[in-house]
């Protein structure tokens, strides 16, 4: 039988595991081990073979045994439960009767050597407000690394506020901060950016703190403290061609949408913001769009556009409105704008009843459109669009209006507006018309009245303003548009505008928008003709600008090419003009945040120059020198500065490979360098990029090397007399050591080991050693050899002492025994206790230096 096993782990930990399973599927595990502390084994499986086999879990605490606050058992001997796998895949409980049944008894032992992980440990909170202390959740030091994950969760509909009260982490310490969204946790902070009394809010109610400590022993610290706030749904997006007005961003708040008239809206009218983890609109917000037909009952004022207005039609559509006003009224339709793409594209407007009544307009009988627009005879108009399989156009936009029997219809001013004596235009009302600035008065009159002789009307049309191609302007302010605008201009243009101010005065031009074809071009003259110096020439798009003339006049030439229609249109331009004060020195330009500047001239006038530098740490954005022009204007809008908040690239290292963090190399990214193989590497291999106070910020370390091992490489120093090396080579990479030893009976002076340690060159960590002999050895060696050369001549001495005299002894006891053999034998008697002739001899007497040769050749002096 098998059996899940889930076993605690410590770091290097061996355990003798005794399995018994019996037949009725019952087992129990008995762990015996060496406890080290609460970590964590991988899950293991024990099967019928006794083999160890990865598996599910299916820990279970020991009766009596208390979780972790940290997360993981409290240190004892733990005891590991195995839960057997039935048939069906479901644990079977053992009853009463098959305890009773015979066990057969299986022994596996198993040793399982297990590696340190990071001890777990966390805290969920729930409570509204709180703090995430460090000091009450993490203990004073570790043993090992630690993984600590801190929940708070408040009510649904709110958000949590963290607030960073303290942060003192140790190195290589990390602590995160992540929100909830969408079912997935998204990085809000880390400890790269975080500083003490920034606030971090969540996406919904939820928000996780990760902290992630290698340390053994003491570990950094944090205070965070968290409080509820209200989330809210975010705007909602502004329909295009409608809006929008929102009542409440929080739950139950709605927003409401409308659009335009000539559009309907798809979707909802009102959405409303659910309560939720986060929370967000009922349902997505709708769009308003030109529909292809419809009915229009009960009209007043509207309009009717073509599919997808403004942008083209799309081909093969037939469409039909039907507008219906009240009973007794007529209806009034003003052609806006009519632009099909060809003859085959028909655009119909008829009386009453479609198929019975007749025709007001038709495109393909008249392709010009009335200006003045047309009249029903009856409270009911019917429009139809047809366009072919080919081509598409801009489409048409015709408003509408209902009125009454015995009044004018409201008149309609595109691009201008009216006052009128009468705002119901009853027969007697006068009405006035004005064009918005840049647009002319044309084709009608600006006064009309309306007069009733058999039925109300008025009594001329109404006029159009219209942006015109060229002019005299003399106002001292005024606005100048490319023709036709809003609409592009046509091809082929050739317009001229000259502006005259007051003689004492001259001309500011602000030019907020061109936008031309690449073959169209406009230029701007300094005077009042075509011969004066050239301010500008623009072709293209280009950005906003201000132009000041150097006298009272100025001219502006426009011209668009002929052959537009190939190149393409662009959209116009928008220029306004002021008259202005003419001086002779440039406006002071203001000083910036966290710069200076510097001026070339006291006075502001032609020529000068303005020179703006940051302070450390600040990037200039824009340009840094603005010079006064002749037109007493400066080159370029006033630059600023920013904070810096990256590093500049370290750069490449030749031989290596690099990973980087972060292509923007903000702070906090990390460049890794890794070299090819037969390089290693000279310096750091991870360089970070750090934030300073002042200045800018830099990498840890400087930009490392690859250099090749015999570049580096330390020679080797040799051998030092009476002394050998240990594993001998030519050459030691940096790192590497060499160890000396001495012959018997040396002893070595100096180091032992030496390190070949990196550099410029490259250099052993100390000088070479000797052998040299102990000396209180060579002392003794002295003294002995001394002492048997001593003894030796000592020796030698009493040799050459003793043996004269013996030979004296000798003959002198061979004269005695002969005087006294003669005293009995002759009558010579000798007077042997006479006092011996020598002894008056007072002065010393010495042999003749008599020279003696011994056994080892060496000749000794005796003196007596």
């Amino acid at each position: 039988p098998e059996g899940s096993l889930a076993v605690p782990d410590g770091p290097g930990v061996q355990e003798n595991l005794v399995v018994k399973a019996t037949e009725a599927h019952t087992m129990k595990a008995a762990a015996r081990r060496n406890w080290d502390g609460p970590t964590q084994h991988p899950p293991v499986r024990i099967g019928s073979s006794g083999t160890v086999m990865p598996g599910e879990v299916s820990a279970r605490p020991r009766a009596g045994e208390n979780a972790n606050p940290m997360g993981g058992a409290t240190p004892g001997p733990p005891t590991a439960w195995l839960t057997p796998a039935s048939p069906t895949g479901r644990a079977e409980t053992p009853t009463e009767e098959k305890m009773e049944a015979t066990t057969t008894t299986i022994v596996t032992t198993t040793t399982i050597t297990t590696l340190q992980t990071a001890a777990p440990c966390g805290v969920s909170f729930s409570d509204p407000e709180g703090y995430i202390d460090s000091a009450d959740f993490l203990p004073m030091s570790s043993f090992g690394p630690l993984e600590c994950t801190f929940n708070v969760t408040v009510y649904t509909g709110y958000g949590v506020e963290l607030q960073i009260k303290s942060l003192n982490l140790s190195e290589g310490e990390l602590l995160c901060i992540r929100g909830l969204e969408e079912e997935n946790w998204v990085l809000l902070a880390n400890q790269t950016l975080l500083v003490e009394g920034q606030v971090i809010r969540s996406p919904t109610n939820t928000i996780s703190t990760h902290f992630h400590s290698l340390q053994y022993g003491g570990i950094g610290s944090f205070q965070l403290h968290y409080q509820p706030f209200m989330l809210s749904c975010s705007f909602p997006r502004r329909p295009d061609f409608g809006d929008v007005s929102v009542m409440d961003l929080h739950a139950e708040g709605s927003a409401h949408f409308r659009c335009n008239p000539g559009y309907h809206l798809q979707g909802l009218k009102t959405l409303t913001c659910m309560n939720a983890s986060r929370p967000h609109w009922s349902a997505k917000e709708p769009t308003c769009e030109a529909l292809c037909g419809g009915v229009v009952r009960n009209a007043s004022i509207g309009r009717i556009l073509s599919p997808n207005y403004p942008a083209n039609y799309s081909s093969n559509l037939t469409c039909t409105w039907t507008i219906e006003g009240m009973r007794g009224q007529k209806l009034h339709l003003h052609f806006e704008k009519v632009a099909l793409a060809g003859k085959e594209d028909r655009l119909i407007v008829r009386n009453g009843e479609q198929g019975t009544s007749l025709n007001m307009y038709d495109s393909s009988e008249n392709p010009v459109f009335p200006l003045e627009g047309v009249i029903s005879e009856g409270p009911k108009v019917h429009i139809k669009f047809i366009s072919d399989e080919e081509r598409t156009g801009g489409g048409f936009n015709i408003r509408y209006e209902a009125f009454e029997h015995g009044h004018c219809y409201e008149p309609y001013m595109q691009n201008g507006n009216f006052t009128s004596t009468d705002h119901s235009y009853s027969v007697g009302s006068v009405v006035e018309f004005t064009c918005d600035p840049g647009y002319t008065l044309e084709q009608g009159s600006a006064i009309i009245e309306c007069i009733d002789i058999r039925e109300s009307y008025w009594n001329e049309t109404e006029p159009l303003c219209r942006a015109l191609c060229g002019g005299e302007l003399t106002s001292q302010a005024g606005v100048i548009l490319s023709p036709n605008w809003p609409e592009p201009y046509d091809e082929g243009k050739d317009c001229i505008w000259k502006i005259h101010v007051g003689e004492e005065k001259r001309i500011f031009l602000d030019v907020q928008l061109i936008n031309l074809s690449n073959s169209d071009i406009l230029t701007l003259y300094d005077g009042d003709d075509l011969t004066m110096r050239i301010l500008g020439q623009y072709v293209g798009s280009n950005i906003p600008l201000k132009v000041y003339s150097s006298t009272s006049d100025l001219t502006i030439r426009f011209h668009s090419d002929p052959a537009g229609l190939v190149f393409g249109k662009g959209q116009g331009f928008i220029m306004n003009y002021y008259e202005v004060s003419r001086n002779d020195t440039c406006s002071d330009l203001p000083e910036i945040p966290n710069g200076w500047k510097t001026t070339s001239h006291r006075e502001m006038v032609r020529g000068t120059t303005i020179t703006y530098q940051c302070d450390p740490g600040y990037d200039i954005v824009g340009s840094d020198t603005l010079t006064c022009q002749w037109d007493l204007l400066w080159s370029s809008e006033a630059p600023f500065c920013e904070k810096i908040m990256y590093c500049t690239d370290a750069g490449e290292v030749e031989h290596s490979t690099r990973s980087i963090s972060d292509t923007k190399l903000l702070v906090g990214s990390t460049i890794q360098y890794s070299c090819d193989p037969d390089h290693i590497l000279d310096g750091s291999a991870l360089l970070t990029c750090y934030s300073r106070e002042t200045g800018t910020p830099l990498w840890t370390s400087r930009l490392p090397r690859c250099v090749t091992e015999e570049s580096v490489a330390c020679e080797n120093p040799g051998l030092p007399e009476n002394g050998y090396q240990i594993l001998y080579k030519r050459l030691y990479l940096p790192g590497e050591t060499l160890t000396f030893m001495c012959y018997e009976g040396f002893e070595l002076v100096g180091e032992l080991t030496i390190k070949c340690l990196m550099g410029h060159p490259s250099h052993w960590s100390g000088a070479l050693p000797q052998c040299k002999a102990p000396q209180y050895g060579f002392q003794h060696t002295l003294e002995a050899e001394a002492a048997a050369e001593s003894a030796l001549e000592g020796g030698n001495m009493a040799l050459a002492i003793f043996i004269p005299i013996l030979i004296i002894s000798i003959l002198l006891g061979g004269a005695y025994i002969y005087i006294t053999r003669c005293r009995y034998h002759s009558n010579l008697r000798l007077p042997l206790m006479s006092s011996h002739p020598y002894s008056q001899i007072t002065v010393e007497t010495a042999f003749d230096n008599p020279i003696y040769e011994t056994g080892d050749t060496r000749e000794y002096e005796v003196s007596i």
